[in-house]
C-alpha cells in the first residue's frame, strides 16, 4: 500500500478523514505508523497529498489533510477482456489498475465457462476491491471503470461498434499476424484479451470486421494474467 485511498465516505471534513480497519492494520502492521506521521494520501478520482495520522477513542484517522497533487494521467485504453478464471481475475484486475487502464468490459466467450460469472470474485464489491488494490500499488487514484458482458453477440453487435468508434482497434491473438504495435502516448485504443484457449475463430471475426487489427504476441502460448500487463507495457 504505497497510497491511503480514501472515499468520500470516510471525510468528516475537507481536511480530517477517518480510516478503515484494512488500512489501519496496515499502518500499524507494516508502516508502523506513529501518531504524527506523515502519510502520502489520495481520494478516489481525486488528487494525491498527505495527511497527519492521529489516534482517537474511536481508532486512527487523518489531520491537515491537504490534496494537492495531480495523480498519474490514466493510459487512454478500454479493455475487452474475456472474463478470466476465479483465481486469475484478482490479480488481472489490480493488474490493470496499477497500468492505469481506464475502462474494462469482461465478457462471455465461447471457452469461458458461464458459471464464472457466478464466482464471488466478480462481485460489484469483490472487483472494486482489487482495483482499490490496484489503485493503491500504483499510487493512484482513477478507478477504473468495470462492465460485464454475460453474452457475446448481443455485445459485438450492439455495443462493440460503440465503444470502438474513433480508437484504435486492436485484438490480440496467436497466429500469422504482425507483432504488437507501439501506439502514441495519448493514443485512445480499445485492446481485446481473449481468454486461456483463446477466441474462436467466429469470434475474432466479429473483431476483425469491426476494424480491428490483429496482432500476436510470439510463439509462446501466454496466460492470460502475464498477456496483459506484457501487451499494455507493449503498447504504451
Amino acid at each position: 500500500m504505497n497510497l491511503l485511498l480514501l472515499e468520500a465516505h470516510q471525510f468528516q471534513s475537507a481536511t480530517e478523514a477517518t480510516l478503515s480497519e484494512r488500512q489501519t492494520r496496515h499502518i500499524q502492521q507494516v508502516l508502523k505508523a506513529r501518531t504524527g506521521s506523515l502519510l502520502k494520501v489520495g481520494v478516489i478520482d481525486g488528487k494525491l497529498g498527505y495527511g497527519c495520522l492521529h489516534q482517537t477513542d474511536g481508532g486512527w484517522g487523518l489531520t491537515d489533510i491537504q490534496l494537492d497533487t495531480a495523480p498519474p494521467a490514466p493510459l487512454p485504453l478500454s479493455l475487452v477482456l474475456a472474463l478470466p478464471r476465479p483465481q486469475m481475475i484478482k490479480r488481472i484486475l489490480q493488474t490493470a489498475a496499477c497500468m492505469g487502464v481506464a475502462r474494462i468490459h469482461l465478457l462471455q466467450t465461447a471457452k469461458v465457462e458461464k458459471s464464472f460469472w457466478q464466482s464471488p470474485a466478480v462481485t460489484e464489491s469483490a472487483i472494486r476491491e482489487q482495483l482499490m488494490l490496484g489503485l493503491e500499488q500504483a499510487g493512484a487514484t482513477q478507478l477504473p471503470q468495470v462492465e460485464k458482458h454475460c453474452r457475446f453477440r448481443p455485445f459485438a453487435e450492439d455495443t462493440l461498434p460503440g465503444i470502438a468508434d474513433g480508437h484504435t482497434k486492436l485484438i490480440a491473438h496467436p497466429g500469422d499476424y504482425p507483432a504488437c504495435p507501439r501506439l502514441a502516448k495519448n493514443e485512445t485504443a480499445v485492446l481485446a484479451i481473449g481468454p486461456e484457449g483463446g477466441f474462436t475463430e467466429g469470434e475474432v471475426s466479429y473483431f476483425l470486421n469491426e476494424g480491428f487489427a490483429a496482432f500476436q504476441l510470439g510463439p509462446r502460448i501466454l496466460k492470460v494474467e502475464t498477456a496483459v500487463p506484457v501487451t499494455l507495457a507493449k503498447l504504451y
